[in-house]
């Protein structure tokens, strides 16, 4: 059972309407009525195969407005790019240490890990701990460097991974409620051109099936994307 805020924002708009992307952010940020700064997502069902290793929708974005989370970026690295790494900024720096802490206590304080090609050998003994949780680094989402320093800058300016998940529907913020819609709306459509990009030629037939935009506590409002 939906609360009473839920419910009264359906009042409000119409699940049947397809709103122009404008809209349907201004409708979303009226729905928005939680307490604190809800977060603004983006869900895009693809007309992908997502078993088929050539239609996996995978990539970055840095969106122009950043994504309003304050990101504990950790970084497993040693000697001159652990130096480099501390200087750009990162929350957490270490080797082995972290590698066998992650191992013995579940340690998981950080949002993103950032890992150099060197140590890739050893981030193997916490794959099963990192994976499942999204937050094993990979050279695909830029997390597995040489240049660790662009890496730190671009997570902590707002850089969003997207993937396709196994109903082949990509789920990713664009925001909080107090950007406004104008930042929100910059942010949408730099996600949505890089997930048109991002398009596998082995995908046939129509590439974006249906969007929709909600906040975290708000209803879903399909957005007409051309």
């Amino acid at each position: 059972m939906k609360g009473k805020k839920y419910r009264d924002s359906l009042k409000e708009i119409d699940l049947t309407k397809s709103y122009e992307p404008v809209d349907a952010i201004d409708n979303v940020l009226k729905t928005a009525k939680a307490k604190f700064d809800e977060t603004i997502e983006l869900h895009v069902r693809l007309g992908v195969d997502p078993k088929q290793a050539d239609q996996q929708v995978r990539g970055t974005v840095v969106l122009p407005n950043g994504t309003g989370k304050d990101v504990k970026v950790l970084v497993i690295a040693k000697g001159e790019k652990a130096e480099i790494a501390e200087k750009a900024g990162a929350d957490i720096v270490g080797a082995e240490e972290i590698i066998a802490k992650i191992l013995s206590d579940n340690f998981l304080d950080f949002d993103v890990v950032i890992t150099s090609p060197d140590m890739m050998g050893q981030m193997g003994r916490v794959a099963k701990i990192l994976g499942p949780k999204g937050l094993m680094p990979s050279p695909k989402s830029g997390t597995v460097t040489t240049d660790i320093e662009k890496a730190i800058k671009d997570t902590k300016a707002g850089k969003v991974e997207y993937r396709v998940d196994k109903t082949a529907i990509v789920h990713c913020p664009i925001g909080k409620k107090s950007f406004g819609t104008e930042k929100l709306l910059e942010n949408y459509e730099a996600l949505m051109e890089a997930i048109v990009k991002a398009k596998p030629s082995a995908a046939k037939g129509q590439y974006v099936k249906s969007v929709y935009t909600a906040s975290t506590m708000g209803p879903g409002i399909k957005v007409n994307h051309r």
